[in-house]
């Protein structure tokens, strides 16, 4: 009887801690993954056009109007997931919205937009990653809501949907919307 002192013992401890774990949890049901950026400036980059062939793109161009940017792949399944909803944020016209292609074939990427349709108002290619990484990027898709000031205010890890976008992003938007109406580069 002794013997199974010890392993009941550490499986009620085990018990305890989980349910201590889930107990503390947050409650919002969102995945959140804070990133080290919200607060400060957007990482400055250059990067060339995916449609546009030797045209570059200036992260500076992020000043002045509010942007949405997207890190996405042909090769991610979340990111066919959220397109149709980067669609509809497009239609609403309230924010440009910046792609990101990342890791990727020029050529899948450019299939894929023409299938699928455009939601951004400009894409690039980070081909091998490094811009993704200074964005502190892990995974795709993730999206970066950029201020006027070129100051990352918001950030979703995963799929956008409906709901992010109107809960999270929107409420930045109606409390500053200076710059609003600002194309990308």
């Amino acid at each position: 009887m002794k013997r199974f002192l010890l392993p009941l013992g550490v499986f009620a401890l085990l018990v305890i801690v989980l349910a201590f774990g889930i107990y503390n949890a947050p409650r919002n049901g969102s995945k959140v993954i804070d990133s080290p950026l919200l607060g400060k400036p957007a990482p400055e980059f250059t990067l060339p056009k995916l449609l546009e062939a030797g045209q570059p793109y200036d992260g500076k161009s992020l000043v002045g109007g509010w942007h949405l940017v997207n890190v996405w792949g042909t090769w991610c399944g979340e990111c066919r997931a959220e397109h149709a909803t980067l669609l509809q944020i497009k239609g609403e016209g309230r924010v440009p919205i910046l792609g990101i292609d990342w890791k990727d074939d020029d050529a899948q990427a450019t299939a894929w937009l023409s299938q699928l349709g455009n939601p951004y108002e400009t894409v690039i290619a980070d081909r091998d990653g490094r811009v993704a990484i200074d964005w502190g990027v892990y995974g795709a898709p993730e999206s970066f809501l950029v201020d006027p000031q070129g100051i990352v205010v918001e950030k979703q890890t995963g799929a956008m949907t409906m709901e992010d976008w109107q809960k999270k992003f929107l409420p930045h938007l109606a409390a500053n919307p200076q710059g609003n109406a600002k194309a990308g580069s």
